[in-house]
């Protein structure tokens, strides 16, 4: 295969890495930043790839493990040593103290979001929250199973719009 197959082949199959690289990371620019480590990747690595593989799950396989590797680097940027304790790291968001007033105000207006929930949503929200199944929640409340999964998630989707003002 020569390299202007190789490129269109990945171009193409690029496209795929979308959803998975959004699920990854959470945010549509590092998602991108992500595709296009994961195609830089690829290109580089030409040879590696044998034709009749898969080029789809070569690239989730490559996006994946770029992913991986770009967390541990973040991780480790986030840790620091400390030369007196005999060089035991320690993690910096272990050393952050909250303030408890911040805290209690967003749990009222969580409990307030909660709250003003109709019943036919907060009840089954609050069973799956309490850590029933969804087949318990169903027999206990008579109703189907597609049901409870609906009012659930129309509980969750309320209370985001709810709380998209708070970092919680």
């Amino acid at each position: 295969m020569n390299t202007i197959e190789f490129n269109n082949l990945v171009y193409t199959a690029s496209k795929s890495l979308k959803y998975p690289a959004l699920k990854f990371t959470h945010n549509q620019a590092d998602a991108n930043d992500l595709i296009q480590d994961t195609i830089l990747k690829a290109l580089k690595n030409k040879t590696k790839f044998k034709k009749g593989t898969n080029i789809k799950a070569w690239l989730y396989i490559i996006m994946k493990n770029t992913f991986i590797s770009n967390y541990h680097k973040i991780d480790k940027r986030n840790s620091l040593v400390d030369p007196i304790d005999d060089d035991y790291t320690l993690n910096v968001p272990s050393t952050i103290t909250y303030n408890d007033g911040t805290a209690n105000v967003a749990m009222e207006e969580i409990n307030k979001a909660i709250n003003s929930l109709d019943k036919v949503f907060r009840e089954p929200f609050m069973m799956h929250f309490s850590g029933f199944k969804y087949e318990e929640i169903a027999q206990k409340l008579k109703i189907p199973m597609g049901t409870v999964k609906n009012r659930i998630h129309v509980a969750r989707k309320t209370l985001m719009a709810a709380l998209k003002d708070y970092k919680i």
